[in-house]
């Protein structure tokens, strides 16, 4: 049970039940006689009717005393009887129930009362106009029965109406506190995908309680990042463009060294090191871009398994004459609606990840088939490397920015950690996920899932 709404409404519901059946039970099964407060109000009630029965009787006769009674328990749902000095029965429905109380009035003769039930049995003595000694017994509701009567339906009916009520209020109560809450979910997931104008609404903000409180520290810690990352985005490219110029410089001023002093080694280092730092400012600014998209720019119909193919057979070129290969294996074609330029960047860092680790003498494997997930065709990518692979506890660390582990997979071994950092941020761009497990017999694998097109959970507003 994940839902929220649902559990807060079921245990306050579950709890006003409870309660009143504890409540209900506690006094019904309760031992003992009724109450002492109670006793009078009872003995007039079952004196008055009795009253009423013993002059039908002597007026009329038995039969006039039945009817009387049999209207009586008719209207009030309760049996009764009227007997004789010596307990034997004269008219009522009921009189085998009171034999035991009839009983004990004889004996101590005086009033008797037996409380069982939520039912209070009541037998007194009563006199005629000759003085003739009588003795009427009843029952009457004594405890929660009381407030029903003995009708099982109206029994059943005020119950289901308490239950209907409760569950009503319960359902209000719960939908109060779970609704605030629900929706600041959605503006938080919002939030997670990128879009950092996402605020809660204003009327949860005007609550006078602790879900107002969360709402506007919500909706302040959301100005926030909006804020930092705008900064950040905008700090990216001021110092990408004053890093640029003076990269412009250098190479024109490294090439002129050439012409001057010819072809020199060192020339060939300083070189690679410009390079280096201009694909380094060019990731950064691919990563802040993706942080701050919600979608890809420009899409299309691409068929991922020639994506892939293409990707892997320049892999293979650059690996002739080397230990070392590529195996690819595609088992369906599949297609998804995607950029090209992301998506070819994206599986290419993880493919050259691959091959910079996998260790001499053995080959990465490229996989790439349909899957059928919860009723959904996805295209599943799997790399598989034969390295050293990576601490369990750092799996999920590998997709950060920079992030590298200092056994493995330094600065000597190559990159500067951003390559799987934009491979995650494309793929999930793309309505997919990427995850890195160890695979059996040593290795790094890396699976990338992805809807194919015209299946849900692709990425919206999409245009070929």
């Amino acid at each position: 049970m994940r839902s929220l709404f649902l559990k807060i409404f079921l245990w306050f519901w579950a709890t006003a039940i409870l309660t009143g059946i504890a409540l209900v039970l506690a006094f019904v099964l309760q031992h003992g006689s009724v109450p002492e407060r109670w006793h009078a109000m009872l003995e007039d009630s079952a004196r008055f009717s009795g009253t009423l029965a013993v002059e039908a009787f002597e007026r009329d006769g038995t039969a006039s005393a039945a009817s009387y009674l049999a209207k009586l328990e008719t209207n009030s749902q309760v049996r009764t009887c009227l007997l004789d000095h010596e307990a034997r029965p004269i008219a009522g429905g009921g009189c085998g129930t009171f034999e035991d109380t009839a009983e004990r009035v004889v004996a101590s003769r005086k009033a008797d009362f037996n409380f069982k039930y939520g039912i209070a049995r009541v037998g007194t003595i009563l006199h005629g106009r000759n003085g003739q000694e009588y003795i009427f017994a009843t029952e009457l509701p004594a405890g929660p029965r009381a407030a029903v009567g003995i009708s099982r339906f109206g029994f059943a009916l005020q119950w289901g109406v308490a239950f209907l009520v409760s569950g009503c209020i319960c359902y209000l109560l719960a939908r109060y506190i779970s609704r605030p809450v629900l929706r600041l979910r959605e503006a938080s997931q919002q939030l997670a995908r990128g879009e950092l104008s996402t605020r809660a609404a204003a009327g949860m903000e005007r609550r006078r309680d602790e879900l107002g409180d969360l709402v506007r520290d919500f909706n302040a810690m959301a100005d926030r990042i909006e804020q930092l990352i705008a900064t950040q985005r905008q700090l990216l490219y001021d110092v990408s463009h004053e890093v640029r110029s003076p990269l412009a410089r250098l190479n024109v001023a490294l090439d002129l060294a050439r012409e001057r002093k010819g072809e020199d080694s060192t020339f060939e280092h300083m070189q690679q090191d410009l390079d280096r730092l201009d694909q380094t400012m060019e990731r950064l600014l691919t990563i802040a871009r993706l942080d701050t998209s919600a979608a890809p720019e420009v899409t299309s119909l691409l068929n991922v398994t020639d994506l892939v193919s293409h990707i892997v057979a320049d892999g293979q070129f650059e690996l002739e004459g080397q230990d070392r290969s590529i195996e690819f294996k595609a088992s369906d074609n599949c297609s998804v609606h995607g950029n090209a330029q992301l998506l070819h960047s994206a599986i290419e860092n993880v493919i050259r990840n691959a091959i910079r680790y996998t260790l001499p003498r053995s080959a990465v494997q490229v996989k790439i088939r349909q899957t059928h997930e919860e009723g959904v065709a996805r295209a599943l990518l799997t790399v598989r490397d034969h390295g050293p692979g990576v601490p369990e506890v750092e799996l999920a660390n590998i997709f950060r920015p920079f992030y590298r582990i200092a056994d493995a997979r330094d600065r000597d071994s190559g990159g500067a950690g951003l390559g799987l950092a934009i491979a995650e941020r494309v793929i999930r761009l793309h309505g997919g996920q990427i995850s890195a497990m160890n695979a059996d017999g040593g290795g790094l694998c890396i699976k990338i899932v992805l809807p194919l097109a015209g299946q849900s959970g692709t990425i919206s507003s999409l245009s070929d």
